[in-house]
This record gives C-alpha cells, structure tokens and sequence, in this order.
C-alpha cells in the first residue's frame, strides 16, 4: 500500500530518528517500580529487544530520579521520561533520558507562582542542554482548565487542539524544533478527529499517536487499530503506542500489537470498522505502569470485565483506572469509574464521587451502581 506521509521535520530520540519520512517508531513504557532498578532494567531491556524504538519510565520523586541515573547505565534503550505533575524533576533526569514528555495540563500542579510559559521555557533549556528530544503531550482528561472553560463541555477536541498548537509555537519561538506532539483520547473518533485537524494546521510536526486507556485486549487493540488505520493510512503518524492493560510480565505485548498494526496498514490489510460500537459497553481502562499504586489494579480491571458481561448490550461507559495521576480527571467522562489507589478504590459516577472501598468490596458496589443506571437509562428510554 502507498501512503504519501506526512512533510514532518525529523526529530532525534537517542539512536532513532523518526519524521522526515523515517520508520515509525513503536514505543512502550514499564510498569515495574521505577526505584527497582533490576526489573526495570530487565522490562526496559525485554521492551528493546521486541523491537521498541523508545521506552518510557515514569519519574515522581528524587528517588525515582536517582534510580533512574542507575537504570541509564544498563540499558541501551532510548528512553523517555514522564514527569507528570513534577516537572522540576527535569533537571534530575534530563541528564540520563533521550526524550522528556510533559503534558501542558499538568503545568498547573506545581510552581505556582511561575507562569506556564516560564515552566515550558525552563523544560525545553534542560532539554536542549542535555540533547533530549521533547513530547508536548496533551491527554484528553487532563487539558489546560482555561482551554476547557473556553469551550462548551460536550467539546473536549478544541480545547486539546489549541493548547498543542499554543505549546508548539512557544516552543518554535524558543527556537527549540527537536518535538512530537500528542493528542490523546480513550475515544478512537475523537483520536482521530484531533489529529487530523492538527495535522492540517501543523503538518511539519511529527506525531506520536495513541489511544489513551484503551484498556485490555482484545478490545484495546481494536480500538487502536480503528485510529491507527484512519490515520496512518492517510500519512498521519510517526510514532506509536498501543497502550493496554497487561500485567508486568506481557508488557512487550504492546509492540507486537504496534508493529502488527503498522505493518498491516502498509501491507494494505485493513481490519476495523470506521468507528468503535458506542452502542455496546465500553471499559476503558489504563495501560499499566510504574504509576499503579496496587499491583491488583490488573486483576480488578480484568474482574471488572468479566462481571460486567451481562451489561454488554448497554451503551455505558466504565473506566478503570490505575493511580491518583489518571484517576481523578480521565474518570470524569466515564458513566461509572474506579480509580485505584495503595488500598482503597474510588468510585465514580460521571463526576460525582461516591465514597472510598476495599479492592475486596468494590465489585459488589460497583454492580449496584450499574444496574441502578442500567434501569436509569431504561426508564427515560420508555418514557421517551
């Protein structure tokens, strides 16, 4: 299949270069504890060897920092760091990675007597200095709030839009061309809409494309790969994720996922529908990693799947997600969510939080809340 790709600039991560028409990348991110420096070297290792262009390490503290400084010394990957709120940990860290992702809604958390654009100009001096690459990251659940205010609730792309846009210039001006953008979203149509439309506006940035929380497969593959398709396919993409939630062991699964995804697009065999069934229950939830405050957040996903089995036919939204980063903000959309935490579980219902439970109590809560909205939905159904 001939794809004409998109006119991006090339952008140096480490040994990779990806835009300028390069191959595009598969990356992947642990989910082993950064500050076990032995297993995280060990997943960063398994992940290269797969096949990863680029593997991602969350960083949260000065510890994590440190063993960070001490997993660079015994893995060739190219790696890329995720600072999340924390973007003073920069300097830290900027010395041992390729590729510092930031995420313009998180600049809001810390510094707060900085303006945003002094915290974007201090991170890309780092970067610069240290020869890292940069990802602008903008995920659908946690957008700059003054975007958000901007625009109508049932709008969250124009908000993503015009903050990606607002950083890229920043940085441009900052004279700073060594960045990816991401626009992400757990809903492929929205994925997709975002990055073609910032794609028309900036076609010479490369784009790492992903569909956040897609959750366990097979679902969270199919998912991807209704974006993937969509976007590829017309030229649009140079770096990718297929972001599922898998426990430590199968992370490489996520590159076999991408790289299958890839090479079907360009082999011409296209497998999806347009768009995802939103008439069925929808799961979403995160890809595990380093962020996962309780390992048994894998085991509560997979549980929450299997109870649910009953419901597939309802057009409900349930999210499920890992750690204090996601949780609060990316369960807002859902109709029901569960963030995890060390030892309670948060639920959710749309916006409205409905009290803290034990891993070992949440189910039952969970099912309650379902069939209430379940009967909810039927009843305005028949009145209508």
């Amino acid at each position: 299949m001939s794809i004409q790709r998109n006119p991006t600039r090339p952008v140096t991560i480490g040994s990779i270069t990806v835009g300028d028409g390069n191959p595009i990348a598969v990356q992947s991110m642990t989910a082993t504890k950064t500050q076990d420096v032995d297993a995280t070297v060990a997943q960063a290792e398994a992940l290269r060897e797969r096949g990863a262009g680029v593997v991602r390490i969350a960083v949260d503290s000065t510890k994590d920092a440190e063993a960070l400084a001490e997993i660079r010394k015994q893995t060739t990957a190219n790696l890329a760091v995720d600072l999340q709120e924390n973007f003073r940990l920069a300097e830290l860290v900027a010395p041992h990675v390729d590729k510092i992702r930031y995420n313009p809604g998180h600049l809001y958390h810390h510094g707060r007597d900085m303006t945003w654009q002094d915290k974007v100009r201090y991170l890309i001096d780092l970067a610069g200095g240290n020869g890292c690459a940069v990802r602008i990251g903008v995920n659908c659940g946690s957008v700059d709030p003054a975007k958000k205010e901007k625009y109508a609730s049932d709008d969250s792309i124009t908000p993503m839009l015009e903050s990606a846009l607002e950083h890229c210039e920043l940085v441009d001006s900052l004279g700073f061309h060594n960045f990816v953008v991401s626009l992400k979203d757990s809903d492929p149509s929205k994925v997709v809409e975002v990055n073609r439309r910032f794609a028309k506006q900036r076609p010479d940035v490369p784009l790492h494309l992903g569909v956040t929380e897609a959750g366990m497969p097979p679902e969270g593959i199919i998912k991807t790969r209704i974006a993937f398709e969509q976007l590829i396919g017309k030229g649009i993409g140079d770096t990718v994720r297929v972001s599922l939630t898998l426990p430590n062991p199968r992370k490489p699964e996520e590159i076999d996922a991408g790289r299958e995804i890839v090479d079907d697009i360009y082999a011409g065999r296209v497998r999806s529908v347009v768009r995802f069934d939103d008439t069925k229950l929808n799961i979403i939830s995160c890809p595990s990693c380093s962020r996962v405050e309780n390992e048994a957040f894998v085991d509560l996903a997979a549980s929450v799947k299997e109870m649910t089995e009953y419901a597939k036919d309802h057009a409900i939204t349930i999210a499920v997600m890992g750690c204090r980063v996601n949780g609060p903000g990316e369960t807002d959309d859902a109709d029901l969510g569960l963030w995890c935490g060390p030892a309670k579980v948060n639920l959710k219902k749309g916006e409205e939080a409905l009290g803290a439970f034990g891993y070992d109590e949440i189910l039952p809560k969970l099912k309650a809340e379902l069939d209430a909205l379940i009967a909810e939905k039927s009843g305005s159904a028949a009145g209508v």
